[in-house]
């Protein structure tokens, strides 16, 4: 299979944790009263108290150098970690940070095979060795709520390379944990565990896709998907599966979780499209968590031009 090239992401997205790590030596806790005093109740009223022993003068003030101002400053760490969907946990956006901490992720491995020349079950440890690197990334949810996010982690390609994939692969099928032991019921969530999701084998491979061990500097929070997760940012959020435990090459696509629960409602592509409407509500516009007014949709999440080419002579709408 011959796959297109693709422009690498824009240095402005990409910070080195090593840079990372420096300049957060030089951000302190006085620098949070001004922005406490003008967002403080907004931030309230939208997001429980932290959960846990969780970093805050050191973390969620450092502000990651950004050439590009487009994606914006990215949302604290207390805005990240308390304001998640995980179903397998809580549909209630609020409760899934206290809840996640009954995640085991130690041992953790991840199992890749399929159309593959050279299967293998990757252990956590050996995952973290890949070459880790910061990138900041919109996150834009289908419920019309975005945030900047500051992630950790290295190209889905540099895993896939290593199990070779053969000329028949054409999709990417990734499995979530599920434990019935610490996460709610299929029945409780409205969907089936484990959570399944896919990609084309082109979007798996171009170079924004990437799976991230952790965000601002720090390990994967549970509540954000430890130990490893798929990001997807010219996707809806849910196509960012989290905790993942298998990958497998298939040569048909695969079966996602939320189109198999609602298929008029989620495609299998997903992608960001103000264009086309949730059946319930509008994609034309979005809150950015921590701000109060809306902002306009971008196309593909504001990642077009580097993603636009995988989709040349598709009807967005019908492949939605």
């Amino acid at each position: 299979m011959t796959r297109k090239k693709f422009s690498a992401p824009p240095s402005s997205e990409i910070t080195p944790e090593c840079v990372y790590l420096n300049r957060r030596n030089f951000i302190r806790a006085g620098l949070v009263a001004g922005t406490v005093a003008a967002t403080g109740l907004t931030y309230r009223f939208f997001n429980p108290p932290p959960v846990g022993d969780t970093p805050t003068a050191d973390i969620a003030n450092v502000e990651p150098k950004l050439a590009d101002n487009s994606l914006g400053t990215p949302n604290s760490f207390e805005d990240i970690t308390n304001y998640n969907n995980f179903y397998e946990f809580s549909t209630d956006k609020r409760a899934v940070a206290k809840r996640a901490q009954r995640l085991e992720t130690r041992p953790w491995t991840v199992e890749v095979g399929g159309l593959v020349q050279k299967p293998k079950t990757f252990d956590i440890e050996e995952i973290l060795r890949f070459p880790q690197e910061e990138r900041i990334y919109r996150f834009r949810c289908v419920e019309a709520w975005s945030m900047v996010i500051p992630w950790v982690g290295f190209p889905l390609k540099s895993l896939l390379d290593q199990v070779e994939p053969l000329g028949s692969a054409k999709y990417v099928a990734f499995q979530t944990h599920y434990d019935p032991k610490v996460m709610q019921s299929s029945f409780s969530a409205g969907i089936d565990f484990p959570y399944l999701e896919g990609l084309r084998l082109d979007e798996a491979y171009h170079p924004l896709t990437i799976l991230a061990t952790g965000l601002y500097g720090k390990q994967m929070p549970n509540q954000n998907g430890a130990p490893v997760r798929l990001i997807v940012p010219w996707k809806y959020g849910f196509k960012s599966v989290k905790s993942i435990v298998k990958i497998m090459l298939t040569d048909s696509e695969p079966p996602t979780a939320w189109n198999l629960a609602a298929p008029d409602e989620y495609g299998f592509y997903s992608n960001v499209n103000p264009e086309v409407d949730h059946p319930r509500w509008s994609q034309a516009t979005e809150r950015r968590i921590g701000e109060l007014s809306m902002r306009e949709t971008l196309m593909f999440n504001g990642y077009g031009e580097q993603v636009t080419n995988l989709y040349e002579g598709m009807d967005l709408k019908k492949y939605f």
